[in-house]
């Protein structure tokens, strides 16, 4: 490890005394005795192996290694209190980088709200928002790229010892049918009739199809027996093709919330079925979590 020949109270008296003109007044100005200063300089100059002053008249002046060093100095000085400054900004959440992660559907219909809320009390902390899959995201957890995240579904098994799993909120997923639609018009429907619709769905490698084929089997619906006509890789393409009359989906309730106001979308009951998952939030069980991320977590854990 590199040993520097000076120190920052060094530093400072350089940039007191040059400023004063003078080791006696520098003393006074530091509240220190005039030999102290001597010895501080003479102590600096056998470091450095060159004098920094020189003796005019009454005056102390800088050599050109003096006034090298109070140039580098004074911006040594400057970065030091700067960088206390931004320390102190970041536990008083004045400043600083909080980087969340989230699945695909708390990504695009909560977080934004979660994320605006958080904003309007500390605007100055910088926010970033990675969206991926369930799988993904938790791994970036574990890997120290995300400071938090907030996922739907099941947690990867081989990850939960490396993960703080704390449940948010229950996410329901709806049955939607176009408006148009005979069944549209009943608010509640059997089990058997879901075997008659055509089904638009996520592709059959999505975390959130998965879940949606578990949630049925515990409520005794095989899966297999529903007739999927068509599979796309958004949400927002598949409320579309519903909205024009292309089949029925499950979606998230969070995804729906607009549409359902607007009356383009239908939801229908199932007769003594909910289809539910947990939300959660998820840290590194192995990393100390930031200022921010303790904030935001607390904050969104006690809505």
């Amino acid at each position: 490890m590199f040993n520097f020949p000076f120190t920052l109270e060094q530093l400072r008296l350089l940039k007191t005394i040059a400023a004063a003109g003078s080791f006696s007044r520098a003393a006074d100005n530091l509240y220190i005795s005039q030999p102290a200063v001597s010895i501080q300089v003479h102590n600096l100059e056998c470091h450095l192996h060159i004098p920094l002053f020189v003796r005019e008249g009454r005056r102390r002046q800088l050599t050109e290694a003096g006034r090298l060093l109070l140039s580098y100095g004074e911006r040594i000085l400057n970065l030091c209190q700067e960088t206390c400054r931004a320390l102190e900004d970041l536990q008083n959440l004045q400043g600083g980088t909080l980087i969340f992660g989230a699945s695909q559907t708390t990504g695009t219909y909560l977080m934004p709200h979660l994320i605006g809320r958080f904003r309007q009390k500390y605007p100055k902390v910088a926010l970033q928002l990675h969206v991926h899959s369930t799988h993904q995201i938790c791994w970036s957890v574990v890997n120290a790229q995300l400071d938090l995240a907030l996922v739907e579904g099941e947690v990867p098994s081989q990850l939960l010892e490396h993960l703080e799993v704390i449940p948010y909120t229950e996410d329901e997923l709806a049955l939607i049918l176009p408006v148009s639609h005979p069944l549209a018009q009943i608010e509640t429907i059997e089990k058997q009739e879901l075997y008659k619709l055509l089904f638009i769905a996520l592709d059959s490698h999505s975390t959130t199809r998965k879940t949606i084929e578990r949630l049925l089997i515990r409520g005794d619906i095989d899966p297999q027996r529903l007739k999927v006509e068509m599979e796309f890789s958004s949400i927002e393409a598949i409320k579309n093709a519903v909205q024009a009359g292309l089949g029925a989906a499950f979606v998230s309730t969070l995804a729906i919330q607009k549409e359902l106001q607007l009356g383009i979308l239908k939801r229908v009951q199932i007769q003594n079925m909910a289809l539910k998952r947990v939300i959660s939030v998820i840290f590194s069980a192995n990393r100390d979590r930031s200022k921010a991320a303790q904030t935001f977590s607390r904050e969104i854990l006690l809505q």
